[in-house]
């Protein structure tokens, strides 16, 4: 695997806008507005990638719509992180055969994180000849040079070598909503849990300067965005592959620091690299939310020393205690894998113990899925499918229980929301914390941050009525 990273040049950029306007003409000699969708699969990454594979695609000349029947060109931007997502995509790029023979000049194209992956590449060349072209995220920004070769050689085309990971500043973005956005701050992870194929496919982290993430949230800022989420696989390590003095906590202290009415999240952090200095600037900065998504896997040190998590169950709960002494309002929500290789039934009771003595607001939880060519997938694994369903029906039974008294908690309380959004008649709006919240009310509020009373209260989400 190359480790070392890229940064893109601007004439390396500039020859790809040159295939944009290439690609502009080539429609306009046709006499016709070509048409492109983009699908997208897996994490706000993922998500985030989108936006310029649909930027790159509007400035070659494409209007974007939102199905893949009739489309000129469509993307599938895929993800890797468990096998029933792969499935979804081998399932939906095989469907595409049928778009394709009612409209024989469509052009295919796979990206993201399984297009990193040797075996999925092969069989995206034997099995399926109607895709076009492929190309990984390493090759994201040469995609306008992929697509002119495509659409004047009509040659099947791959971008897939094991190049270094690189940084392209300056890409288009067309985002799908200007009240929030998700700016990337860095890309790739060095952590290598056993289970994890993201290394593998991102490459090792790479931060972008601090300079161009804080133009780009002031330019955010600027049009309207009213919420901002910075990315990055393991947020909490910005910075530490540049000389520039900075980390994560300074870098979300800078952007606070902004003039304007907004918010900040991110995601994800690792909690070998989260700590006191992370938790107090988020206490410190009105405008940063007191809302942390920090996965913690299993609550089994042994567990999660066979995850290579580089932490025990006992320092997570450490940094838990801090967090929420200097945020008593905290929203904490996580991650947890239920059977991983090797998981007993004691260490899966520790896991719904501490699941209990923390109190998450929410977790997002799955069932351990075998990547090929992560260590997790080679490891003996005796216990049925069945248990470990059965194990994971136990689980959501406890969180949702638990999510549901903390939900009670809230009616009564007035909390500043951001309108968001409709639902049929209702409006939605999101705490500080992200919790989802149904209200009447006039759409005109959308964009508008708002004092919402909470009236009552589900499993999932809050309804409220506006305060006057």
């Amino acid at each position: 695997m190359n480790t070392k990273t890229t940064v893109i040049s601007q004439e390396q950029l500039q020859q790809q806008f040159a295939f944009c306007h290439k690609i502009r003409q080539y429609w306009l000699d046709k006499n016709r507005i070509p048409t492109a969708y983009v699908e997208t699969y897996g994490c706000q990454q993922n998500e985030a990638d989108s936006q310029q594979i649909r930027g790159l695609l509007s400035e070659s000349g494409y209007a974007i719509q939102d199905s893949a029947e009739g489309a000129d060109v469509v993307v599938m931007n895929t993800c890797a992180i468990r096998e029933h997502a792969e499935q979804r995509v081998f399932g939906n790029l095989g469907a595409l055969t049928h778009t394709k023979r009612r409209h024989p000049e469509q052009k295919i194209f796979l990206c993201g994180c399984m297009a990193g992956q040797e075996q999925v590449v092969e069989r995206i060349r034997k099995s399926y000849p109607h895709v076009n072209g492929v190309f990984s995220t390493h090759h994201l920004w040469q995609f306008p040079q992929l697509l002119y070769q495509v659409l004047t050689t009509g040659k099947r085309t791959f971008y897939t070598q094991d190049e270094a990971g690189s940084i392209a500043e300056g890409l288009p973005q067309l985002r799908d909503d200007t009240l929030k956005a998700w700016v990337s701050i860095m890309y790739g992870c060095n952590n290598f849990c056993t289970y994890c194929i993201v290394p593998y496919v991102r490459g090792r982290e790479r931060s972008r300067k601090p300079e161009d993430i804080l133009q780009e949230c002031r330019e955010l800022i600027a049009g309207g965005t009213k919420e901002i989420t910075l990315l990055g696989q393991n947020v909490n390590s910005y910075g530490k592959d540049l000389d520039c003095g900075m980390d994560f906590s300074d870098l979300l202290a800078q952007i606070a620091q902004i003039p304007g009415d907004f918010l900040i999240r991110f995601m994800t952090s690792h909690p070998r690299d989260a700590g006191k200095k992370l938790f107090d600037t988020m206490a410190a900065y009105p405008k940063i939310a007191k809302q942390l998504h920090l996965p913690f896997q299993s609550g089994s040190s042994r567990v999660l020393k066979a995850m290579n998590r580089h932490y025990d169950r006992e320092q997570y709960l450490e940094l838990v205690r801090y967090a929420k002494s200097v945020m008593p309002d905290l929203v904490l929500t996580s991650d947890v894998i239920v059977g991983f290789p090797g998981e007993t039934e004691e260490e899966f009771e520790e896991t719904l113990s501490l699941i209990s003595q923390v109190g998450y607001d929410a977790l997002f939880t799955f069932i351990f899925s075998p990547r090929a060519g992560t260590p997790a997938a080679a490891m003996e694994d005796p216990t049925p499918k069945e248990e470990k369903n059965r194990r994971f029906d136990r689980l959501c039974a406890l969180q949702n229980q638990i999510s549901e008294t903390i939900h009670e908690g809230y009616i009564g309380k007035t909390l500043r929301c951001l309108i968001d959004g409709t639902d049929k008649e209702l409006l939605t709006a999101r705490t500080e914390g992200g919790r989802l919240v149904r209200l009447p009310g006039d759409p005109n509020l959308i964009g508008s941050f708002a004092q919402v009373t909470i009236t009552g209260s589900t499993t999932w989400s809050l309804t409220g009525q506006l305060e006057p």
